[in-house]
């Protein structure tokens, strides 16, 4: 049996942390959208007796050292469902470390794909439960479409999706630690918190104007991109709605009501930046494009 599937990335239309946790750990109220650049992830059964991780990006590790490989581990221990051997190909096209959840997007996926292989009938609520052994992300993706993210990432609720129209992803040549960030913001003097309530009901009302005005990342106030004002400004020049940095960083987004200002916004961000992409709003963290 085999299966692929689109495993999507993920824009934080808003990321605020509340406090840091006893564990170590952050207590988070995050608004995430799946977006439509996605990795490929093909799963295969087989009688191997193992389990294998290749990827298109030679800089992504293969093998046990690839989220996915561990996804495929724990969903046969926590299912016991006998296992034979599977093959997990990913052909990757969201940047890595990015603050887009691509490793997080293809575990998701191999979960998805091998409830639907192993016919497993395991509930949302199971793939939230086996998502949060993986990585804080990972429930998201398993589900996607619109929601609300709180705790640590793994209390998620369905939101009414938006027309929110063309997005235009930007990922600059730089990394961003996330460990580091969080850091920052436990040795904060001063945070400013972000208006959680008028944008639970701007999303609830359908008021675009008011999700547009409150989209925003309490990261940025402690990392230190420094192509972010750049990029942003481009976005805002070409009448981007809004500009943002998702995640830790460093991608910035921005959201257009018209693709004709998206294509021109991409082209001018091209001349100076190698991984800008143009993509929609996707209804799922996960979506099966073939099964043989």
């Amino acid at each position: 049996m085999k299966l692929t599937l689109r495993a999507n990335a993920k824009l934080n239309l808003m990321l605020d942390i509340l406090s840091a946790l006893p564990n170590g750990y952050h207590d988070l109220f995050m608004v995430m959208q799946s977006v439509s650049l996605h990795d490929l992830v093909t799963l295969e059964q087989n009688d191997s007796g193992a389990i294998t991780v290749t990827c298109s990006d030679p800089a992504v590790p293969q093998g046990e050292g690839n989220l996915a490989h561990k996804a495929a581990r724990v969903f046969f221990e926590e299912t016991g469902l006998p296992f034979t051997g599977l093959s997990i190909a990913i052909e990757k096209h969201i940047p890595q470390a990015a603050g887009l959840a691509g490793g997080s997007a293809d575990a998701a996926a191999v979960l998805v794909g091998l409830n639907r292989l192993c016919g497993a009938h395991l509930s949302d609520r199971d793939l939230i439960r086996l998502g949060s052994m993986l990585g804080s992300d990972v429930p998201f993706c398993a589900l996607g479409g619109l929601m609300l993210a709180q705790h640590t990432g793994t209390v998620l609720s369905y939101l009414p999706p938006l027309p929110l129209g063309k997005l235009v992803i930007v990922t600059p040549d730089c990394t961003v630690s996330t460990g580091a960030a969080y850091k920052a913001f436990d040795t904060a003097e001063r945070v400013r918190h972000l208006d959680k309530a008028g944008m639970f009901r701007s999303i609830m009302e359908a008021d675009l104007d008011g999700v547009f005005r409150r989209i925003d990342n309490v990261f940025e106030q402690f990392i230190d991109v420094p192509e972010r004002v750049v990029i942003k400004g481009v976005l805002r020049r070409h009448c981007a709605e809004c500009a943002c940095m998702s995640g830790s960083g460093p991608s910035v987004f921005g959201i257009f009501e018209s693709e004709d200002d998206a294509e021109e916004a991409a082209r001018a961000l091209r001349r100076n930046f190698k991984s800008v992409f143009v993509c929609d709003c996707a209804d799922r963290g996960v979506e099966i494009v073939d099964h043989q």
